[in-house]
């Protein structure tokens, strides 16, 4: 009998002890994939907001969860081999930043959970269904305010350049309900400033010329260019031939004025990366993307370029300068 209890307690041993060792194993922790379209030094300071307000929420990197980084340093071609190494790694999540990362991410999966920040109309680029049911595996925040931003844009334009009559507005043909709804905001406001418009239509990079051209040939005082995909996938271009024929212009995003533009009034991307972070907190909760509505912009930011100002021989005003969120000298 004692023989017996003997082999009991250790075949029990035996059971039970894997059952012990993967208690004092330790949790696997989460793993987010974060995939920016620029240089990790750019996005620094974005990105420290981001594990800020991770940490806020309670998942602390090097803790409780971990990151993998890819960047594609400004080079669109990079992102869909930079999407396909973190989905590979079977990630718990992937934040994307702008409009082709999210792209990427979104074709190299359907079932890893994707938060997108910076995505200026991410019904029109086919990544969700609809803000309210974005439906898929693709979440997140849009850069698109609506259009009663355009004629905010406009006032603050023409209050940098007081001499401004005629302003060109660069648009998109191709998008029609979109191109529609801003000429309309824009139409009103530019009555209400007293400003003649000039329309300028690109439908792609091989148009952006000349449409300069006939801006430069009716003589256009300055340039509005509206919020669009297009044009933040291009924006490097747009703002070297803004410089090259001397236009000073606005734009929608601050990455334009941060690339030699003048000045930008939109939704304030720091604010997009703290939010990330809380779609993030409830997908590793156990939310589902197609059941979070996608978020549009409530914060704003005025950036000014001084440099691209000196350029262009310009003085922007002392009250524009004190209502501004970000000066780049």
């Amino acid at each position: 009998m004692k023989q017996f209890g003997i082999i009991l307690t250790l075949a029990l041993g035996i059971l039970l002890a894997p059952l012990t060792a993967d208690a004092q194993r330790p949790g696997k922790i989460p793993r987010i994939g974060f995939l920016g379209s620029r240089s990790p030094s750019d996005m620094a300071p974005q990105v420290e907001v981001f594990r800020q307000a991770l940490r806020e929420v309670g998942h602390v990197e090097g803790q409780n969860i971990a990151i993998e980084y890819r960047y594609a340093e400004g080079k669109s071609d990079r992102s869909p081999s930079l999407a396909a190494d973190l989905v590979r790694l079977k990630l718990d999540v992937i934040v994307t930043t702008g409009t082709l990362p999210t792209l990427a991410a979104r074709n190299a999966t359907r079932t890893i959970p994707i938060v997108m920040l910076g995505v200026g109309d991410p019904i029109g680029s086919g990544l969700i269904a609809s803000l309210a049911r974005p439906g898929g595996n693709v979440t997140g925040l849009s850069l698109f305010a609506g259009v009663e931003i355009l004629g905010k844009s406009l006032e603050l334009l023409k209050e940098a350049i007081p001499t401004a009559s005629r302003v060109a507005v660069l648009v998109n043909p191709s998008n029609p309900v979109v191109h529609r709804q801003q000429l309309g905001a824009i139409s009103v406001a530019a009555e209400r400033l007293k400003l003649e418009l000039q329309i300028l239509t690109a439908s792609g990079p091989s148009e952006f010329e000349s449409a300069f051209r006939s801006a430069t040939q009716k003589r256009a005082n300055a340039l509005d260019v509206v919020p669009e995909t297009l044009f933040f996938m291009h924006q490097k271009q747009i703002v070297d031939l803004a410089a090259k024929t001397r236009l000073p212009a606005i734009y929608g995003s601050r990455e334009s004025v941060e690339a030699g533009g003048l000045m930008a009034y939109g939704p304030s991307l720091p604010e997009q990366f703290r939010r990330a972070a809380t779609y993030v907190d409830k997908i590793l909760k156990g939310a589902k993307p197609a059941d979070l509505p996608v978020e549009q912009p409530t914060k704003f930011e005025l950036v000014v370029n001084l440099t691209a100002a000196k350029a262009l021989g310009l003085t922007i005003p002392p009250s524009v300068l004190a209502r501004a969120d970000e000066i780049i000298q």
